[in-house]
């Protein structure tokens, strides 16, 4: 294992370790990289276990094949080097709070075969930004046999597995002449953001599918798609204002939604709901919730919360004297100084990152540091070419401002050209956009293969 110390005199740079590369970990990288790294006066690295970033709040239109996920990542080693930062590949193993070290775990190549060694990394600053995975709360066979929407590449096995079960049904039905006996059956467990942007996008991929590809499989008949949720209402910890817009939509693209239903168990070919009802589903997929990541528990070096986050105070530290931090969905942090917690949302990570990167500046300058408060900005739900809906906050007004059609269709679009600018600038943003456009014209708008 090749270990790289840390040594501090007055020549080495201030090293501000960042362990992943998610919305908070690549934006706070991104700033303080054009920042201090820059100006020499930090060393900042970026660990990742992955070679490229993907903005989350989109996999629901990889699932759903509405976008090619290669299209929109951006690789970190070409990000690092246009930045002023340094990118290590790898994911997080240990951490020596004592040595003030991390370790990283070796990585394989495609073929399987050790890639980089286990190595580890100094640090002077460390900052977990490791997010969240799927949160099953001990549901019966949802992690063996339920997918999830965590990465690209189980957004890519979820649109694979659905793409062919809609090929056979169609196929069988041609070379039959016979409607399809049973539809091919969908559920999506969890009615939040992600199941319900998934649930609306779905209903466009067997429309698109009929376009192109099968004009045999009726979109209406042939495809079931239920959205499952325990509370009484879609979208619950949203305006009630804004989940009656979506259960509206949702019904009005054929979607069927079981509100006040509890999840039993899953199996390969079913979901028991209630008492012992099993409703047949040929794919499942779990969006009930999250929580932080296994490896927080497996470190057993910091305090967590009932959901496995790592307890923070109010300038994201986990201590006040260990110099190491947690931002994003990884960390448990009080909104505003009362008992609510930040909620894993993007924009509470973006925030998170801004945040951080003026404190540690300051930090290194020696300057006081203010206290993070979170400002909810609203929410936007996208319904896929339905468009979308959602409610803007704003300072000046005492309440949410509820806003549909385009306008909620742009300004959710807004959000992720923000996000590509911040991370880009505003000359990469452009032509990154216009690539974009330009790939929409020349291929068709659903993933085939």
């Amino acid at each position: 294992m090749a270990i790289h110390r840390k040594t501090n005199t007055l020549e080495t740079p201030h090293r501000i370790v960042i362990v992943g590369g998610g919305a908070a970990g690549l934006e706070l990288a991104t700033r303080l990289g054009n920042g201090v790294g820059k100006e020499g006066r930090a060393q900042v690295v970026l660990v990742d276990r992955n070679p490229a970033h993907f903005w989350k709040p989109l996999l629901h239109e990889v699932a759903a094949g509405q976008i090619d996920a290669s299209s929109h990542q951006i690789e970190y080693a070409a990000h690092a080097k246009w930045n002023h930062y340094r990118f290590e590949r790898g994911g997080l193993r240990s951490i020596d709070r004592e040595r003030r070290e991390i370790v990283i775990d070796e990585t394989s190549g495609a073929d399987g075969q050790p890639l980089l060694q286990r190595r580890s990394i100094g640090f002077d600053t460390l900052v977990l930004a490791l997010g969240s995975v799927t949160n099953f709360f001990s549901v019966p066979g949802a992690e063996e046999y339920a997918l999830t929407l965590e990465t690209v590449d189980q957004a890519e096995a979820f649109r694979r597995r659905l793409l062919s079960s809609l090929l056979r049904a169609g196929h069988a039905q041609q070379s039959s002449s016979q409607s399809v006996k049973e539809p091919v059956c969908v559920t999506v467990i969890g009615a939040g953001a992600t199941g319900v942007e998934l649930s609306a996008s779905l209903r466009s991929l067997a429309q698109m599918l009929h376009d192109y590809h099968l004009p045999s499989l009726d979109p209406a008949r042939d495809v079931r798609i239920r959205l499952l949720e325990g509370a009484q209402r879609v979208l619950p910890a949203l305006p009630e204002r804004i989940s009656a817009r979506a259960h509206d939509v949702l019904s009005s693209l054929g979607v069927e939604v079981h509100t006040e239903t509890r999840v039993r168990s899953v199996d390969a070919e079913s979901v028991v709901v209630g008492e012992g009802h099993a409703l047949r589903s040929d794919v499942t997929i779990w969006a009930a919730g999250v929580e932080g990541p296994p490896i927080l528990k497996a470190l057993g070096a910091f305090e967590l919360n009932r959901l496995g986050q790592v307890s923070v105070d109010r300038m994201l530290r986990v201590d006040p004297e260990s110099g190491i931090y947690a931002m994003g969905d990884c960390a448990a942090c009080s909104a505003r100084g009362d008992d609510a917690l930040v909620p894993p949302r993007a924009q509470a990570a973006w925030q998170q990152a801004v945040y951080l990167h003026d404190a540690l500046t300051r930090r290194l300058k020696h300057q006081s540091i203010p206290l993070f408060s979170y400002r909810d900005q609203g929410t936007l739900i996208s319904f896929g070419q339905a468009g979308a809906a959602g409610a803007l906050m704003s300072e000046l007004l005492r309440g949410p401002v509820f806003i549909d059609g385009w306008f909620a269709a742009s300004c959710y679009k807004h959000l992720y050209r923000r996000h590509i600018i911040g991370l880009t600038g505003i000359r990469r943003a452009v032509m990154y956009s216009a690539s974009q456009w330009l790939r929409e014209r020349v291929r068709p708008t659903v993933k085939l293969n």
